[in-house]
């Protein structure tokens, strides 16, 4: 008997793997259990996963911006679909991976972001530990590891091949327009109104603060890209476009955060525009916290006189930023804060536990401080800060650690701004940090990284800013190197 051909054996699985769906199928529909007609998508899944985890990788970038988040339905589950299924299902593998046979280079593991991130992590497990509501913190831990393994340390192996970088960006990008013309359409059909650019990219986004923040990241990216002469023509033209579409996006959001998070991005790429030294920068800084806390009664007192209210007129609505005492959101905001800072006087060495702020702080709220806003369940967003909000949930080292990250990521994109030899580099550095940035300041206002519409790009643009320092860095000779070089020669 003659064996059977190569091709003859797929045809018997393909055949034998549609007959078995098939059934499996009319028996989902028979017992009602129509979750079983998604196999074959998850068995595509699983498949792409273990032979070309870069491919999943991006496809779960493009799904991001587009996913749902189910307890904005009525269904009420958190989860966002279908990105989060899939972001875990990476890193399971990821993590099988590299302990199976592809261990995390070296150089990376003791590069000083990375170091950071890991005293992040361990510091989130032990108050995990602690936490006063464990299972909600593990959750959150949980979340955070999945984000950090797959778009910090997987990201970091795609990004070896700089052009990843930028497939990466627009991977996110295109569906991100797509939900600014389906926000617009929704916002037009309202006519344009400041109430309505709250909810119009619901139930993409959670709110008007989430969407613009993500906005915001991607703008100087985009600026960099139309910058690059070596860029093609075309992708240069692509590029304006989308920074077109981004900035009317950003006007049309009413969200004060975002255009503060961008000026602020505009204030740092003149510092490295004119290459101003650090200890003038710092000196800067320091005066000016010095002013706050020496004046700050005084500045309290003019803020509470500012009455003006969100609206749809820009110009209050700018206004109304510096507005603490009847604006409900800036009230709210401090509220807030306020909450956070009294669960940490109770807790000011491990905190609460990751995640469990929403849950904890109703008690420690003020009526005098409440506003027609205020909650007692937790609704309407957290501790409203990255840096506040972790000081409740994991005491003193909890904002240590967070800002450690972002202190030695500025230092080691600024001296690839700098010295790097390649220009691609120095661009792509430039348009990550700056991008970083905003989020930075936005995250003085907001906090999102609980999500995975800003994990995802808030750790690979770190991942970025790492790849390019470990495997694509090349230091000009420095002026010192020089001046030693000269007076060696003048020597001889």
């Amino acid at each position: 008997m003659q064996p059977l051909a190569k091709n003859s054996v797929g045809l018997w699985w393909l055949y034998g793997g549609i007959t078995v769906f098939a059934i499996a199928a009319c028996i989902g529909f028979v017992s009602e259990v129509f979750w079983i007609l998604l196999l074959p998508a998850v068995i595509l899944v699983i498949v792409t996963g273990i032979y070309r985890m870069d491919l999943l990788m991006l496809f779960a970038v493009v799904v991001t911006p587009l996913s749902i988040n189910l307890s904005k339905t009525g269904l009420g589950i958190g989860v966002s679909l279908p990105s989060e299924p899939i972001i875990f299902g990476i890193m399971l593998l990821f993590v099988f991976k590299t302990i199976a046979n592809e261990p995390i280079d070296k150089k990376i593991l003791s590069h000083p972001v990375t170091l950071a991130i890991i005293f992040h992590l361990l510091w989130m497990t032990i108050t995990t530990l602690t936490s006063s509501l464990p299972l909600v913190s593990f959750k959150a831990t949980l979340a955070r590891y999945c984000f950090v393994l797959v778009y910090y340390f997987l990201a970091i192996q795609m990004f070896k091949n700089i052009k990843n970088i930028k497939i990466f960006s627009w991977c996110y990008l295109i569906p991100l327009m797509i939900i600014i013309f389906y926000t617009t359409l929704i916002h037009a059909s309202q006519g344009f109104s400041e109430q309505a650019a709250h909810t119009s990219m619901v139930p993409f986004y959670n709110d008007h603060t989430a969407y613009a923040a993500m906005i915001a990241m991607f703008i100087p990216l985009i600026f960099g890209y139309i910058a690059d002469k070596d860029t093609s023509i075309n992708l240069r033209i692509w590029a304006f476009v989308a920074l077109l579409i981004l900035i009317s996006a950003i006007v049309l959001s009413y969200t004060r955060a975002s255009w503060i998070s961008l000026v602020a991005a505009l204030l740092c790429y003149l510092v490295f525009l004119l290459r101003i030294k650090t200890a003038i920068i710092i000196s800067g800084i320091v005066t000016v916290v010095a002013f706050i806390f020496i004046f700050q009664t005084q500045i309290i007192m003019e803020l509470e006189q500012n009455e003006e209210q969100s609206s749809s007129d820009y110009a209050s609505h700018v206004e109304s930023m510096s507005n603490i005492s009847t604006d409900a959101s800036n009230v709210e905001r401090i509220n807030r804060w306020h909450s956070a800072f009294r669960l940490f006087d109770d807790r000011p060495w491990f905190g609460w536990g990751p995640g469990t702020y929403m849950f904890q702080y109703a008690p420690y709220q003020k009526w005098s401080e409440r506003t027609y806003i205020s909650t007692n369940f937790g609704e309407g967003g957290n501790a409203h800060s990255e840096f506040i909000g972790p000081l409740a949930e994991q005491g003193i080292l909890g904002p240590i650690a967070f800002i450690l990250i972002g202190i030695f990521t500025i230092y080691r994109a600024s001296r690839m701004i700098i010295y790097s030899k390649d220009k691609r580099v120095r661009i792509l550095a430039k348009g990550l940090i700056l991008g970083l940035i905003t989020y930075w300041i936005h995250g003085m206002l907001n906090n999102f990284l609980d999500t995975e519409k800003a994990s995802v790009p808030f750790w690979a643009f770190i991942a970025g800013i790492v790849a390019l320092d470990v495997y694509h860095f090349r230091e000009k000779e420095s002026f010192n190197d020089q001046k030693t070089n000269l007076s060696g020669n003048s020597n001889t």
